[in-house]
């Protein structure tokens, strides 16, 4: 199983992505337990510290893991340019960063100044080692769709890492902090549209093509859409931070249709697909494309209705439709080819043999998982609308679902412990 343009013989140890990849889960778990724990009231505000705690632990805890760990497994392989001292690079990337996102939610959960404290050096000293770290493998880059992609959602992360920790500060030694809300929603805005969004986009060049076996993006519009997002993107937050309503309206509708365009192509291509028996993979796809389709009507209708944006369960159904349904939903499906695929990749170039990638993480199990995921969408949906009957049944199915995601990830582990075990055994017996 390959795939042309890829460098695999660059790619880094086993266990500089899986570390990331195994620890996000997780964190979904933490978010569940928190919604469990405070309950309907967390939804009462967008400021509230419960729904603060569950949104990182949504962003950094498992989408900031996973991304990382899949950047640092595919700029060798995609980009012919490995991050230098692999292993040492993802601990000192690693190690701080879980740390202080657990510091991060403690602070907003207690509300202790110290905790924020000691977030906040451990956030920004892993951050600065991956953008350094990815910084300079780009510079040695072979320049392609996924690559530009690439490089412009670390760009976009630089902006929200520095975003947050302005606002965090805030919490960590209370300082009057002029214009808040409005770099609230530009941390949001350069996370989930810029990192995350732009981050997905270039993967899906080549995770979708390669793995769901559908024909490629269409060449214009790889070389355009992540180029063109970035820039409107900087340009509606200018016309935000500047005041500019109506050219701030342009630049999001425009964005919103640039997003819009990426599902619908994406959905197009996978109805084109070679394989007609939908795995999990493609179903968690397209749940991701459906929910940010609805997640840009959504948008255009509280811009075009302000009524509509008026409405108390507005801002928190947006927020769920981007992070739960399309980034979480995207990613999820994405481990399920790519750790798999890692374990057969690795143990074929060690052993000259592997398992079937299908054995790997059992079919079922992926499955499963989706409509467990898909039901606790559901209901946090509903338990925006409506809190009290529907937000322990959602946080109960959220934390079966990052559960099984977890026990699936692990299951891959160890097969690859398993097999690689074997193999030593067997040529130390010969």
């Amino acid at each position: 199983m390959s795939a042309p343009g890829l460098s695999f013989e660059q790619a880094p140890p086993l266990g500089v992505p899986l570390r990331f990849f195994l620890s996000a889960p997780p964190f979904l778990l933490l978010a569940a337990v928190v919604l469990l724990w405070q309950g309907p009231t967390l939804l009462a505000s967008r400021w509230s510290p419960g729904l603060l705690a569950v949104t990182h632990a949504f962003t950094l805890g498992f989408l900031g893991l996973v991304m990382i760990g899949a950047l640092l497994q595919m700029l060798p392989v995609v980009a012919g340019a490995p991050v230098a001292r692999p292993r040492q690079t993802a601990m000192a990337v690693h190690v701080p960063l879980a740390f202080g996102i657990l510091g991060l939610m403690g602070g907003f959960l207690f509300q202790r100044p110290f905790l924020f404290q000691l977030a906040l050096p451990l956030l920004g000293a892993g951050f600065a080692v991956f953008l350094a770290a990815v910084g300079l493998a780009l510079t040695r880059a072979a320049r392609n769709p996924t690559v530009t992609a690439m490089g412009l959602a670390a760009l976009a992360l630089l902006a929200t890492v520095l975003l947050g920790l302005v606002l965090a500060s805030r919490y960590a030694w209370p300082w009057p902090l002029a214009a808040r809300l409005r770099l609230v929603d530009l941390h949001l805005a350069w996370g989930l549209l810029g990192w995350v969004g732009l981050l997905i986009v270039g993967v899906a060049y080549q995770v979708v093509p390669m793995f769901q076996l559908t024909p490629a993006y269409p060449k214009r519009l790889a070389r355009w859409l992540a180029p063109a997002a970035f820039a409107l993107l900087a340009a509606w937050s200018a016309a935000a931070w500047s005041g500019h309503e109506g050219a701030a309206a342009l630049a999001g509708l425009a964005l919103a249709a640039v997003l819009a365009a990426f599902a619908g192509v994406t959905l197009r291509l996978q109805a084109r697909r070679r394989r007609r028996q939908p795995d999990a993979t493609l179903l968690f796809a397209r749940a991701a494309m459906l929910s940010l389709l609805l997640a840009v009507g959504l948008w255009i209708s509280g811009r075009l209705l302000p009524a509509v944006a008026a409405l108390p369960a507005y801002e928190p159904l947006l927020g769920m439709l981007v992070i739960a349904g399309f980034a979480v939903s995207m990613v999820n499906g994405m481990l399920y080819k790519i750790v798999p695929f890692l374990v057969w990749f690795h143990l074929q170039s060690q052993r000259g043999a592997a398992p079937n990638i299908r054995l790997i993480v059992p079919e079922q199990h992926t499955r499963g998982q989706f409509w467990l995921h898909c039901l606790a969408l559901a209901l946090l949906a509903l338990a925006i609308l409506r809190p009290q009957p529907f937000l322990y049944p959602a946080a109960l199915l959220l934390a079966a679902s990052a559960g099984w995601l977890w026990f699936n990830l692990y299951g891959a582990y160890r097969v690859y412990r398993f097999e690689h075990g074997h193999g030593r055994a067997a040529a130390a017996a010969r």
